[in-house]
């Protein structure tokens, strides 16, 4: 009798997944398919970089990555010109999901998941999902530079142009490279398993598919899980006699700060000529201007960022408050501290 139920249940546990695997089949749904493919096939209007995930050219995705990581790629088996000679998209942004949740942009979370997932800890929003935005360069970017980020508000392409030009200093995508760029961002677009959906969500997803029941209902399920744009508030550096000068730090993220964030442009093979590393002597440098009114000062630097120079084209981009919090400010001058000791 026991061998008999164990049969039963096996049978019917294989007639489950048999059920689902084809279920899902059917659809195209499973962990891997790229969200802004259902979106789109249950109506939301197609983006203008919009491409179906199964047109997609493993040749013009490699090439993508190529430039987006080394600023250059073949073509016709020759090298093209370098995009830009001071910086590469990945010196300012991750290619990865940072978030481990897709409906906040909460820079605590951040660096947990940024040294769960051995990750850099990034002033500019990370590229893994960057095709699933409605909108960038938003809120006080828009502010601040007005008409110069307007034409890349609502559109990736020019947003991503804006980047070539403005942020890397280097020359503007020409077209075959610009739809490599989009096709390498639409593979690592965000798949249904980021989203975390629960079962009912996911049966929601294939019924809306297969039968168009509750499609308004599913499209505005789908996009409650991640945010459809990065927010952006720039803060003011710290008044010199306001600075709690590290006392509140956390000392142990100050180093994993220090290590992911400053190291990354700063250490001795890094995009700027203004080196750091882990020495006392470097240490006690940056802990005398810390208190004080001036560039050099980590509390103004790293709010006020730097401008790009005739001569000099790398600069530091500013941290905004999504990006690096007022208290992980006060644990990378409270390790900066304890390292100058």
């Amino acid at each position: 009798m026991k061998n008999k139920i164990i049969i039963i249940a096996a049978l019917l546990f294989t007639g489950i997944i048999f059920f689902s695997f084809f279920s899902n089949k059917e659809t195209g749904v499973t962990n891997n398919t790229k969200v802004l493919d259902i979106l789109v096939k249950l109506g939301q209007d197609k983006p203008l970089h919009f491409i179906p995930s199964t047109k997609l050219s493993d040749e013009k995705v490699k090439m993508g990555l190529e430039l987006v990581t080394t600023g250059t790629t073949e073509k016709d088996g020759k090298k093209v010109k370098i995009q830009s000679k001071h910086f590469v998209c990945t010196d300012c942004h991750n290619m990865q999901i940072e978030d481990p949740d897709l409906t906040k942009s909460d820079p605590e979370a951040r660096l947990d998941y940024a040294i769960e997932n051995n990750l850099k800890f990034l002033p500019a929003t990370t590229m893994g999902g960057v095709v699933n935005r409605e909108h960038w360069y938003n809120d006080d970017y828009s502010k601040k530079y007005g008409s110069l980020v307007e034409p890349a508000r609502d559109t990736l392409e020019n947003a991503i142009q804006l980047c070539a030009v403005q942020c890397s200093q280097g020359r503007a995508l020409n077209d075959w490279e610009m739809e490599a760029v989009i096709q390498y961002f639409i593979s690592i677009g965000h798949e249904v398993k980021d989203l975390k959906l629960s079962t009912a969500e996911r049966k929601q997803v294939v019924t809306a598919l297969n039968d168009g029941v509750k499609k308004k209902e599913t499209l505005e399920m789908l996009n409650s899980k991640f945010l459809n744009y990065s927010p952006a508030t720039f803060l003011k550096p710290m008044k010199k006699d306001k600075r709690p000068m590290g006392k509140y730090g956390n000392i142990e993220n100050g180093k994993k700060l220090y290590e992911l964030s400053c190291l990354t442009c700063h250490e001795e093979l890094g995009v700027t000529n203004y080196k750091l590393d882990k020495s006392s002597l470097t240490f006690k440098h940056l802990k005398f201007w810390a208190g004080r009114e001036t560039f050099l000062s980590v509390y103004n630097i790293t709010r006020k960022g730097t401008y790009a120079l005739n001569g000099y084209k790398p600069y530091m981009p500013n941290y905004t408050e999504e990006r690096l919090s007022n208290q992980q400010l006060e644990d990378l001058i409270a390790y900066i501290n304890n390292s100058a000791n």
